[in-house]
């Protein structure tokens, strides 16, 4: 790619920034930010974690990855414990009720793009199909 987008290249990036955010915009846990979103899928799909593990899987600063975990503790989504061979140590793990945001906020992104999906033509809908094998390797760059 050249230093500076064409027209159609730039489009493209902005399309599929919308689509991405239009997905994203679809979530349960009213008030929830992006990045305590984040948070609780990523406990939801790798397990419990410490608090410096999580910043740098979401690559944001130690007090920043508190913040968000004291406002995800305070609302029930995870829990902190001790660790059982070192004192110094916290494990994180999503609740009962982060994962319910997980399973309701994975229910609404699907409905709604199902919804988009059925309201494509046959020949729109084969398209998509078409490059989803160029999408998954620009997701995977």
């Amino acid at each position: 790619m050249t230093a500076h987008p064409n027209d159609s290249e730039e489009e493209l990036r902005v399309l599929i920034q919308k689509v991405a955010r239009r997905i994203r915009a679809e979530r349960a846990g009213g008030g929830i930010s992006d990045t305590q979103l984040g948070v609780l899928w990523w406990l939801a799909s790798e397990g419990r974690c410490t608090p410096s593990g999580l910043a740098e899987a979401e690559k944001v600063s130690a007090p920043a990855m508190n913040r968000t975990l004291n406002a995800l503790e305070a609302s029930g989504f995870v829990q902190r414990d001790p660790s059982d061979d070192d004192a110094r140590k916290v494990w994180v793990s999503i609740t009962s009720a982060g994962n319910q945001v997980i399973a309701e906020t994975r229910r609404l992104r699907q409905q709604w793009f199902h919804a988009q999906l059925d309201a494509l033509t046959p020949k729109e809908r084969a398209a998509l199909d078409a490059v989803q094998p160029i999408l998954r390797r620009l997701a995977d760059a």
